[in-house]
């Protein structure tokens, strides 16, 4: 099994790609061993290894945020742990998990009824123009609601926590969002 690397925007996290599909549908993003360990046997043997604060799984890769240890140090554990699970057979996620998290996504959104008709167009731009541009980056965006022009978005993976990120949004998202949807007037990370 051969496993790449690669760099993100954000200098504390790096990208993974085993080969292989990672999850089918969504993301999970896990910022503690704990939450890690109940859902993910790959997440919980990522956090076994000193030094690792956040997994985050996408279609075919797996971000990995680090605080302390040079990447040199750490990243023979992270392929081993990685290249393990993969051979074990185990399921990334552990039953049900997935679905929960998913759930979760969809329920916290919120906006006006009234507003239905844009908070749809700027979805269909996050998922079409946004998010696979992010998920390069091994990050993903997800959309959480609409309150008066402000869109308020949730950052994750390489993105949550990227010295860049901020700039993403104010330059990058806000401008596209505006640009096709003139009611938008500002983009929020929460």
């Amino acid at each position: 099994m051969f496993i790449q690397t690669e760099a993100t925007p954000n200098p504390a996290t790096l990208k993974f790609l085993p080969g292989k599909e990672v999850l089918a549908s969504g993301t999970a993003d896990f910022r503690d061993a704990d939450s890690a360990r109940e859902a993910s046997p790959l997440a919980g043997r990522l956090f076994d290894i000193s030094g690792v604060t956040g997994v985050f799984f996408g279609y075919d890769f797996v971000t990995v945020t680090k605080d302390g240890p040079d990447w040199q140090h750490l990243k023979p554990a992270i392929l081993g742990a990685i290249m393990e699970h993969f051979m074990s057979g185990q399921p990334v996620m552990g039953s049900g998990a997935q679905a929960a998290a998913d759930d979760g996504e969809k329920t916290a959104e919120f906006f006006d009824q009234a507003d239905a008709e844009i908070v749809l167009t700027i979805k269909e731009l996050l998922d079409t123009r946004v998010r696979p541009a992010v998920a390069q980056d091994g990050g993903d965006i997800t959309f959480r609601g609409y309150e008066k022009g402000t869109v308020f978005l949730h950052m994750k993976g390489a993105c949550a926590g990227c010295p860049s990120s901020t700039a993403t949004l104010k330059h990058g998202i806000q401008n596209l969002l505006r640009h096709f949807v003139p009611e938008v007037q500002q983009v929020e990370q929460i």
